[in-house]
């Protein structure tokens, strides 16, 4: 059965806002359950004169508590939570070591790495991979000093040839970062009514046309539709001059976010064919508007207007607060004003990097456009798949 013949009864019979409310009132449970857990940390807050920083290592793979805790941030997201973390580790092995930081039983930091093992990258901690933003959870301002030499340390014993924080408005590894992007996020409190009077006229146009050319959106959490996003996915990255992410990846995603309920696609059709298509995390109240993909051959109907619009509108109603519309690269001006015109808020992603010494680590010049884009620009799309499985565990 295709994606689009099961979706027709969950548009009907099934409610996606209904799913999410139930998640939030059980990440606010959660929350009061992390407060005792095991009775090893039983609250937040700064630390005494004296106390001493203490670091554990959990498995979020295997050990519960890791979300329980993270629960307890209020900018925590779907890139903190175990479920990301499974995904990482089942796609392409790396290795997680997420750090639990306390000062007296009281908690003071959560920092989720992955280790990165590559012959042909080199080795190294990042915080996260194929992470839009993800930086250390503090909940104790005054130990930051303390964490980043703790982590330095490790860093050190791990022997990675540096250590990456994605993210830097509470906690910044170094004095200068190492690449900067932008970061747009829609504050979706005020409701959906609300919500759309502050798009530009030209959002609001690009919805009415796609409604008025009979395109029609649907949330669905089914694995046909992984297959149909996926499709979309590899013609839009071959635009791009990029491989595709593998099959597994997506997969892994259905299997440890979408199907227990930390996220949802949206497909656009014009009668049965899917001509665009979006993934969307959400944990506590803080949502993500991960990848979004398309047909260009229909780019004209506005499709992806829609596509966005309903993933608001769902988030908004289920309770969700903010949406991110995860980072833009700072020369890509199109992509800028398109995430700017749903009236977000825009910020600096800013990516640290030290070494083993706790020197700042620069990076390697990027060159963003160049000979490999246009090889993967005019590759049949069974050799960009093909690319894309071998290329992506070398990445981050």
């Amino acid at each position: 059965m295709s994606s689009a013949a099961s979706a027709r009864p969950l548009a009907r019979g099934y409610s996606p806002e209904g799913k999410f409310l139930n998640l939030l009132q059980q990440a606010e449970l959660e929350t009061g359950e992390a407060a005792s857990l095991a009775g090893e940390f039983p609250c937040v807050g700064p630390k005494t004169a004296g106390e001493s920083l203490q670091m554990r290592v959990l498995d979020p793979l295997r050990d519960p508590a890791w979300d329980h805790l993270v629960a307890l941030h209020h900018d925590a997201s779907c890139f903190h939570t175990s479920a990301w973390a499974k995904v990482l580790h089942q796609s392409y092995s790396h290795q997680p070591f997420y750090l639990h930081f306390s000062c007296g039983g009281r908690l003071a930091a959560l920092v989720p790495l992955m280790e990165v093992r590559s012959a042909f990258t080199g080795c190294r901690g990042v915080c996260l991979p194929f992470s839009d933003a993800c930086e250390p959870l503090i909940f104790d301002p005054e130990s930051t000093g303390l964490v980043t030499d703790q982590l330095v340390r490790f860093a050190r014993e791990r022997h990675w040839k540096y250590l990456e924080v994605r993210g830097g408005k509470s906690f910044r590894l170094a004095a200068s970062p190492v690449a900067q992007f932008y970061g747009h996020t829609l504050d979706l409190r005020s409701g959906t009514e609300e919500l759309i009077t502050r798009f530009t006229s030209p959002v609001r146009r690009a919805i009415r046309k796609a409604e008025r050319s009979d395109v029609s959106a649907l949330i669905v959490r089914n694995r046909e539709a992984i297959g149909d996003f996926y499709k979309l996915h590899v013609q839009t990255r071959r635009r791009h001059g990029l491989p595709p992410q593998p099959t597994s990846f997506f997969l892994s995603i259905y299997e440890h976010i979408i199907k227990p309920g930390l996220g949802f696609i949206v497909l656009a059709q014009r009668g049965s064919r899917p001509i665009a298509a979006a993934i969307f995390f959400c944990f506590g109240k803080n949502a993500l508007y991960k990848y979004g993909a398309s047909d260009k051959r229909f780019q004209e109907l506005r499709a992806n207007n829609l596509v966005m619009w309903h993933g608001i509108q769902a988030l908004a109603q289920a309770g969700a607060e903010k949406l991110h519309f995860g980072r833009t690269e700072c020369e890509n001006d199109g992509l800028r004003r398109f995430k700017l015109s749903w009236g977000t808020e825009e910020e600096t992603i800013d990516y640290f990097r030290v070494d083993s010494s706790g020197r700042q680590f620069l990076a390697a010049a990027r060159h963003g456009s160049g000979f490999h884009k246009r090889i993967f620009g005019i590759l049949p799309l069974v050799f960009n798949r093909l690319a894309g499985s071998m290329i992506y565990p070398h990445l981050d």
